[in-house]
C-alpha cells in the first residue's frame, strides 16, 4: 500500500486560521491580550505477550485551549470543537473565568520583544524531526512479536515476559497570541521495546531494553532490542547481598539523567518562586566540579525538545546552564520570571536538549576507575526532598570488585544529600544515553551511604 499523501502543512494552515478566528473572538469580547493553542495528535500501539496480540490501539485527538487576560485577570477554556458557535462559546467562558478572578501581578502575554522572529519565508526553522510512520496495525505486530520472541529463545532460563510493544504518533501544534506570533510546530515519535522475565519462584528478575527515535530509520532492530533485554535480565539472576557502607556509586546512563532531573526540579521557576527548592539563591555559586558543564541547544537536529520558540512564542537559545561547575541561570519562563525579578529564559514548557560534557571514557573505563563500588542500574521510589536536597532511594545494579563487576544485587538504598551528591561528581562517561533529551553519559560520584542486604 503506498504510504498517504502527507497533508501536514495544510493542517498546520487550518489550525493557524483557527487560532486567529478565536483570536478575534477574544479581541471582540475585550480581552486586552490573549493566547491561543491548537493541537492534532494521531498514534498506533501494538502490544503482545508469550507470542500473543493484547492490545491494538488507534488514537486521533485534537485539542484548542484559550486563554484571555483583562488587565492581570486571567482566565482559560479549551474545547475540541471547531465549529464557529463552539469556538465563541469556549472564548466567552474564559473571558467569563477572568472577571471573577483576582488581579495577579505576574500574569500575562511574554513580552513582545522576545517573541521568536520567523525566517524571510514566513516560516520558523524545523530540525528535522517529521518522519511520519504509516505503520499498519498487521507490521506492527509483526515486529513486536519478533522483538519478544529474539528475547524468548535465545536462553532457556527466559521463561516468561512482560511482553514487547511498538508504538508511533504524530502531532501537529500551533501556538499563537495577541502580539501578532503565529508559531507551528510538527514531530513524530516512534518507539520498540521489549521486558523479560528470568528464572523461577523468588529467583525471578526483571528487565528490558528498548529504543526510541524521531524517524523510524533510526530505531534498534527488533531482534537486537530482543536479545539486549535478554542479556540484561539474565545478568541480574543471581543477585548476592553487600555490606551496608559508604562506597563510590556509578550511575549507568539512562538513570543518570535523573540526577541532572533533580537539578532541574530544583533550578525551575515554579519551584523558586514557591521557596520549594535547596537551590534558592544559587546563581553565580559553585555547585559541580570545575570541569563540569550543561549546556542547552535547543536547535539540535532529531533533538526530542528541538524548537525555535518555547510554548510562549519566545525565542529559544543556545545557553549555558551549568559552566566551570557554576550554576549560571535557573529555567523560567515568563510567569516564574516575573514572580522572581527576572527575565524569562526561553523555557516556558521545560528545556530544549541538555548536553553534559563527558570527562571520562566508555562505562567499562569508569568501572574500572571505580574498582570497587555500586554500578546502579535501576532506581525504584521517589524519595527525593526538593526543599532540602536529601535523597534516598531503592536501587539495584551490580557489585565491582577490583574493576570488573562480580555480581548482582538488588533490595538496596542508596542515600546522600543532593547538594553534596553534585560537588562530588568525579567523572561522566561518553557512552551517551541518546534516548532522552538529556544527553549524559555515566555519572560516578565519590560517595554515598548503601544500605545493603546483609
Amino acid at each position: 500500500m503506498a504510504p498517504a499523501a502527507d497533508d501536514s502543512a495544510a493542517r498546520l494552515d487550518a489550525l493557524a486560521e483557527v487560532s486567529q478566528r478565536l483570536l478575534a473572538h477574544c479581541r471582540a469580547q475585550g480581552a486586552s491580550q490573549a493566547e491561543v493553542s491548537c493541537s492534532e495528535d494521531a498514534g498506533l500501539s501494538v502490544n503482545v505477550r508469550m507470542g500473543e496480540v493484547e492490545t491494538v490501539e488507534s488514537t486521533r485527538d485534537r485539542g484548542l485551549s484559550v486563554t484571555v487576560y483583562f488587565g492581570q485577570r486571567k482566565g482559560s477554556a479549551s474545547t475540541a470543537d471547531l465549529r464557529e458557535a463552539s469556538l465563541a462559546a469556549t472564548v466567552e467562558q474564559a473571558c467569563a473565568i477572568a472577571r471573577f478572578t483576582e488581579d495577579d501581578a505576574a500574569s500575562g502575554l511574554a513580552d513582545a520583544a522576545l517573541m521568536a522572529r520567523p525566517g524571510p519565508d514566513g516560516r520558523f526553522p524545523e530540525f528535522d524531526g517529521w518522519h511520519p510512520w504509516a505503520l499498519e496495525a498487521d507490521t506492527a505486530v509483526d515486529l513486536a512479536l519478533a522483538c519478544e520472541a529474539a528475547g524468548r529463545d535465545g536462553d532457556a532460563r527466559i521463561r516468561n515476559s512482560d511482553g514487547a510493544s511498538v508504538s508511533t504518533s504524530r502531532s501537529l501544534a500551533v501556538y499563537a497570541n495577541s502580539h501578532g506570533f503565529v508559531g507551528v510546530e510538527r514531530g513524530a515519535y516512534h518507539s520498540l521495546g521489549c521486558a523479560l522475565i528470568a528464572g523461577e519462584g523468588d529467583a525471578m528478575q526483571r528487565d528490558g531494553w528498548y529504543s526510541i527515535a524521531l524517524a523510524p530509520g533510526d530505531l534498534e532492530s527488533p531482534a537486537s532490542i530482543g536479545r539486549r533485554a535478554a542479556q540484561r535480565t539474565l545478568a541480574r539472576l543471581d543477585p548476592r547481598p553487600i555490606p551496608t557502607g559508604r562506597y563510590p556509586v556509578l550511575f549507568q546512563a539512562e538513570v543518570a539523567r535523573s540526577l541532572i532531573g533533580h537539578l532541574l526540579g530544583a533550578v525551575s521557576g515554579g519551584a523558586l518562586y514557591r521557596r520549594a527548592s535547596f537551590l534558592l539563591n544559587s546563581v553565580g555559586t559553585t555547585l559541580f566540579p570545575d570541569w563540569f558543564s550543561i549546556h542547552e541547544r535547543p536547535f539540535l537536529p532529531r533533538g526530542f525538545q528541538s524548537a525555535a520558540f518555547d510554548a510562549e512564542g519566545v525565542a529559544t537559545r543556545e545557553s549555558p546552564l551549568v559552566e566551570a561547575g557554576v550554576l549560571r541561570r535557573y529555567v523560567l519562563g515568563s510567569y516564574s520570571a516575573r514572580r522572581l525579578g527576572l527575565e524569562t529564559t526561553g523555557n516556558a514548557g521545560g528545556v530544549h536538549n541538555l548536553e553534559i560534557a563527558a570527562n571520562a571514557g566508555s562505562l567499562d573505563d569508569m568501572v574500572r576507575t571505580m574498582g570497587r563500588g555500586l554500578l546502579v542500574t535501576e532506581l525504584m521510589g521517589q524519595g527525593v526532598n526538593a526543599v532540602t536536597g536529601d535523597y534516598s532511594r531503592g536501587a539495584a545494579g551490580f557489585w565491582v570488585e577490583g574493576g570488573e563487576i562480580r555480581h548482582a544485587v538488588d533490595g538496596i538504598t542508596i542515600a546522600g544529600n543532593l547538594r553534596q551528591m553534585f560537588a562530588d561528581i568525579q567523572a561522566v562517561g561518553d557512552d551517551v544515553d541518546l534516548r532522552s533529551h538529556v544527553r549524559t553519559g555515566s555519572i560516578l560520584l565519590g560517595g554515598m551511604t548503601v544500605a545493603g542486604t546483609d
